[in-house]
């Protein structure tokens, strides 16, 4: 009789766990028909930035902690002797595009009537010493003057005729204009002109070091005075544009989800806030489930991995955070979630 009290409230005992086991297992059932529970963490993304160039960096204005914009600047280098050639090259340019000009251009008003008047005063002058060869050689042939006299004047007027078919030809040179290869070449050496000032420019923009995406700065690694290089890094920067956790899911899940699906995601250090989320992103292959990975239940060796999307409009979520993340299955996805004012409720 003894025994058979003892048994009773083991017995009861036993019909109790079996009974709330039972009403669990019933109550996760149908719990993950309308929803999946999901453990993660908020990925960690961090970059590292550092100069395109070789210099020594003069100024660093922003300080670890510091939150930066896309396009802001952070660092920059001594840039004297590279602003000083860019200077050099574009005063070449300028000159060069002058020179060019002045060839598209031609001769002006001013210089071809100077040209005619050069002409006018040859060919007269030409005809000058024509007329005094010619009366030197009657006096040298009645023997008046030495032959050597003679010689001379009629070498004065060839060398005067001369002179007048030099200035003709220079006029009709400026009446025709610059020939088309003189202007092309002039044109060859503007554009390549340019393009030294353009790469003077570019080598100059790699003094100016600037953040590329919105985020933190996590370290100061060099200061001001240090030698930079494109192997060494200036800060590190994580990443806060966009957030996401990352999060797993096992191939039975894969047919009940898809990307823009609406989601809830918490967190321990906040608890009563829901921020709102959206799947984004679902790998397209498998891979075994890594160690840090926490989900309700292991279900496979093989798991997929999976970005959701979280709206936080007051930066509380940091990056490798746990988070709690509740996909909502009964929900149609979203094409353009976004974040808005209801980006977070409590």
């Amino acid at each position: 009789m003894k025994k058979k009290l003892l048994a009773l409230p083991l017995l009861a005992l036993l019909v109790i766990g079996v009974g709330v086991i039972l009403y669990r297992a019933m109550e996760r059932q149908n719990g993950d028909a309308g929803r999946i529970v999901l453990y993660g963490n908020i990925d960690l993304r961090v970059t590292n930035l550092a100069f395109e160039t070789n210099g020594r960096i003069l100024a660093m204005p922003v300080n670890e902690g510091a939150a930066v914009a896309p396009g802001q600047l952070v660092a920059r280098l001594d840039d004297r002797q590279l602003t000083l050639a860019r200077d050099r090259v574009a005063g070449q340019l300028a000159a060069q595009r002058a020179q060019l000009d002045k060839l598209i251009a031609g001769a002006r008003p001013e210089e071809i009537e100077k040209l005619r008047a050069d002409l006018d005063a040859a060919e007269s002058e030409a005809k000058n010493m024509a007329r005094r060869a010619e009366r030197s050689r009657d006096l040298a042939d009645r023997k008046l003057i030495s032959p050597q006299d003679y010689d001379d004047a009629r070498t004065a007027a060839e060398a005067a005729k001369a002179r007048a078919g030099a200035a003709r030809a220079a006029l009709d040179l400026a009446l025709a204009g610059t020939r088309a290869e003189e202007i092309a070449a002039a044109r060859a050496q503007v554009a390549a002109l340019e393009a030294e000032l353009a790469l003077a420019e570019v080598q100059l923009g790699y003094t100016r070091l600037h953040a590329l995406a919105a985020g933190i700065v996590q370290n100061r690694i060099l200061e001001p005075g240090d030698m930079a290089s494109p192997e060494r890094p200036v800060y590190t920067l994580a990443l806060t544009e966009p957030v996401w956790a990352r999060v797993y899911l096992a191939e039975p899940d894969l047919g009940r989800v898809r990307p823009g699906l609406p989601a809830e995601v918490a967190s321990d250090s906040f608890p009563g806030k829901i921020y709102r989320a959206w799947l984004g992103y679902i790998a397209p292959s498998a891979e075994f489930t890594p160690k840090t990975v926490q989900t309700t239940e292991l279900r496979a060796d093989l798991v997929y991995q999976a970005r959701v999307y979280v709206c936080n409009p007051q930066d509380e979520l940091r990056l490798g955070m746990p988070v709690t993340v509740t996909l909502d299955l009964a929900a149609e996805p979203i094409a353009d979630p976004g974040c808005g004012p209801d980006a977070e409720r409590p």
